[in-house]
């Protein structure tokens, strides 16, 4: 329960500081913080629940002790939600908030379709995580009329539960993850200009 208070709180201040990144360049500016710091910051929140979730809950209660299954249909399986099921979640939940941010888990080879990049962005950004294993990919976009800056960061396979899941559905179009492969990305936009 510690682990998950202490994100909440790091996650409040980080939502906090939004208002800083409005505007300013990439570097930011004295007294502010840049929109690249933000989205590492955001990454470093985000990863770490989905990390611990992941490690601690899924692949222990399913893996090791084999006392519970996690399920894309979780629900009516009474079992637990896949991590990018709750990576998901908590995504369309901060949307909904209208925080000034926005965060998916997309993927060159989503067992989802609606998973798949769409910009110009999300597509070189999970090329070039694929391609410069441990780097990120930072860049600028326009969307809607409205400027972000746009992160995309690696999304790797920690555990045997995210290789078997990838590996064992029937909609995967790649089967041969290994533990330490960049399954797809994790894509966190700030906007640049002020909202009216």
């Amino acid at each position: 329960m510690k682990t998950s208070s202490t994100s909440i709180l790091a996650l409040a201040a980080i939502i906090g500081l939004l208002s800083s990144c409005g505007g300013k360049s990439e570097t930011g500016s004295a007294g502010g913080i840049s929109p690249q710091q933000m989205a590492d910051a955001l990454h470093a929140v985000m990863e770490s629940d989905r990390t611990v979730y992941t490690k601690a809950v899924v692949n222990r209660l399913q893996n090791e002790e084999k006392v519970i299954k996690a399920s894309e249909h979780w629900q009516d399986d009474k079992a637990l939600p896949l991590p990018a099921q709750m990576f998901r979640m908590g995504a369309e939940m901060v949307a909904g908030k209208k925080k000034g941010f926005t965060y998916a888990l997309l993927s060159e080879w989503p067992i989802n379709k609606q998973n798949s990049p769409k910009t110009d962005a999300e597509k070189t950004g999970l090329a070039h995580i694929v391609k410069n294993v441990g780097q990120n990919y930072y860049t600028e976009e326009t969307l809607g009329g409205k400027k972000y800056f746009t992160a995309v960061y690696p999304d790797i396979a920690i555990a045997a539960a995210c290789v078997k899941c990838h590996n064992g559905h029937d909609d995967s179009p790649r089967t041969d993850f290994k533990e330490g492969d960049v399954m797809g990305g994790v894509v966190i936009r700030i906007p640049l200009t002020a909202s009216n």
